[in-house]
């Protein structure tokens, strides 16, 4: 009876791709985790918890019949949106970035066109640092201020937010050292 055993381990080939950098795996887990503040915010005013800068009567009046259900359903749905596109980030730094994960129907276990996801990342970081950047500076430089003063409710408003400013920039942080590892992969 004749057995295989397997290569050893020295045998196996090298990655392909060199990994990223400590500080890009950094960037891009605080460009994930960049939605989570605000997404809280938005289920606290929801839920009609008081966060000093809007009332929930307020906010549900751009819903129909000031449905409190509608209205957090638009919450959830947004903030899993701004969650799942946030979470992407990770894929540049971690391996289901560079092989498609089994799971995934008819692309599962594929390896993933990195021209691609450069391009869509790209795009990506684009969108949300305009986004975020002008919705952020022009809210606070065009709204109307009663009062001198800042509120706790502003102060609590701004620290949600502002994360935001963050998703942007990291991510074409890590989005470029994604295309540079995987230059050197193809010329080398």
């Amino acid at each position: 009876m004749t057995t295989t055993e397997p290569a050893p381990p020295e045998s196996r080939k090298p990655p392909l791709v060199p990994p990223p950098p400590r500080w890009v795996v950094r960037a891009a887990h605080v460009a994930a985790w960049s939605t989570v503040p605000s997404g809280l915010w938005r289920i606290a005013l929801a839920l009609g918890v008081p966060v000093g800068v809007m009332e929930q009567e307020e906010f549900l009046a751009g819903f129909p019949d000031n449905s409190p259900l509608i209205g957090l359903a638009y919450v959830l749905l947004l903030g899993a949106v701004a969650e799942a596109a946030s979470y992407l980030t990770l894929g540049l730094v971690r391996p289901w970035g560079e092989v498609m994960p089994r799971w995934i129907p008819f692309l599962g276990g594929r390896p993933v066109d990195h021209r691609l996801a450069v391009l869509a990342a790209s795009l990506g970081a684009l969108t949300v640092t305009v986004l975020w950047w002008i919705l952020f500076f022009g809210g606070l430089l065009t709204s109307p201020s009663p009062d001198p003063g800042t509120s706790a409710g502003e102060v609590v408003f701004v620290a949600a937010y502002a994360p935001l400013l963050l998703w942007g920039p990291l991510l074409a942080a890590a989005t470029w050292s994604y295309h540079r590892r995987h230059k050197v992969t193809v010329a080398g």
